[in-house]
């Protein structure tokens, strides 16, 4: 179906950061599948375990248990400090979940009409749920009647939700994204996740972390809130958690890994042994590679970089980013800066029409790095100057 405005290449071969078409040119590749192949591409340990798995077996059902299931949730929980997992195929599908499991709080504590609080600029799937929960008039328009029991606020606004709290009481869960990608990689205050959580401890909400694109690693920790000293009674993953196979996965604690029961919510493919293994191997490699301290180090460099270059560029707003979120705000639209990147073949992605955005894989080196700066740098300057 017409559903995707593609860009004119077709690449066929990968090998770490780098690319081939099927013309035999070499990109970089600065975005990593939009935040998904975080061990870049065909990484040979993922691609062992791959292969390896799928010569013993791909799948069966959740009918039945899932040895290599079950060792992804308890890592995953370890890493987290959760409590259980329940996995799917994507991020929307993770979110659906979370979305779920949040009426169903709601409706177990006798609201009837369970209202999640949600941001302005969010952006969390295009399933109908997730769509009409995303802060993204775009991807909602043509799709009426989006879904009741939402509440939209905007993003690092501690105000605004504490209006909303007053006012409002069916409220059950706030749904945020620690950083936001799609958004315009917008950071909040350092003191905005540690607010919200305390705002939902005193009312009795669920706070549910989207960690689909800053988690498994790409903000320099594990997980983006991390950063923060708090622990989320939900969140999400998808992307990066099987570094190009796709799964994705809605983790609980406490109160809330105890909502959903037997028949309450399911998935034929989630938490597949094939998935599974491709998500164990990935969180092995990220450990033993030391990548959480290499995505740290090389973010800073790149953003550090960034900013001695343009400094004196007129039209360059801000450069910000956590590890290797990375965005350039510039004056005006700059989506036609994808297409000229692609010349140059380098892969970037322009995101709220007038953000670069800049995912990396982990495995991305401090060389490559300054061949990204330095193409990327010399397109602003000419694009601004032209």
């Amino acid at each position: 179906m017409n559903t995707y405005s593609r860009l004119p290449v077709t690449f066929v071969k990968g090998e770490g950061v780098w690319l081939w078409d099927d013309c035999g040119e070499r990109y970089l590749d600065a975005l990593a599948g939009v935040a998904v192949c975080g061990l870049g591409h065909c990484h040979p340990r993922l691609t062992k375990a791959i292969c390896e798995q799928a010569g013993k077996l791909i799948h069966t059902s959740n009918l039945y248990h899932i040895e290599k299931q079950e060792q992804l949730a308890e890592r995953l929980t370890g890493l987290s400090g959760m409590d259980n997992a329940f996995f799917c195929n994507s991020g929307a599908e993770a979110n659906e979940a979370a979305i779920k499991l949040a009426r169903l709080y709601g409706h177990n504590k006798g609201i009837s009409l369970p209202t999640i609080i949600v941001m302005e600029r969010s952006f969390h799937g295009r399933t109908m749920a997730t769509l009409t929960a995303s802060g993204n008039r775009k991807v909602q328009a043509g799709f009426e009647p989006l879904l009741t029991g939402f509440v939209r606020v905007p993003y690092n606004n501690m105000e605004a939700i504490t209006q909303v709290a007053v006012n409002n009481k069916d409220i059950v869960a706030v749904l945020v994204e620690p950083f936001q990608g799609e958004g315009g990689v917008n950071i909040p205050e350092a003191h905005y996740l540690q607010a919200l959580r305390n705002l939902c401890d005193q009312y009795g909400w669920l706070l549910m972390l989207d960690e689909v694109q800053s988690g498994i690693g790409r903000s320099g920790k594990w997980f983006a809130f991390q950063h923060s000293n708090i622990i989320p009674d939900v969140m999400t993953l998808a992307k990066g958690l099987g570094a190009g196979v796709a799964i994705g996965a809605c983790l609980a604690k406490g109160i809330a890994a105890e909502v959903f029961k037997p028949g309450n919510h399911a998935s034929t493919f989630g938490g597949n042994p094939l998935a599974c293994a491709a998500a164990l191997e990935t969180l092995m490699v990220i450990n033993e590679e030391d990548l959480l301290n290499h995505v740290t180090k090389l973010g800073d460099f790149m953003r550090d970089g960034l900013r001695h270059q343009l400094q004196d560029v007129s039209g360059v707003v801000q450069i910000r980013g956590q590890g290797l979120i990375i965005g350039i705000e510039l004056s005006m639209p700059c989506g036609e800066l994808v297409k000229k990147a692609l010349e140059k073949k380098l892969l970037i992605n322009v995101t709220s029409d007038k953000v670069i955005r800049l995912l990396p894989a982990f495995v991305m080196q401090q060389a490559e790095a300054e061949q990204v700066i330095d193409i990327t740098c010399s397109l602003i300057r000419e694009f601004l100057n032209g």
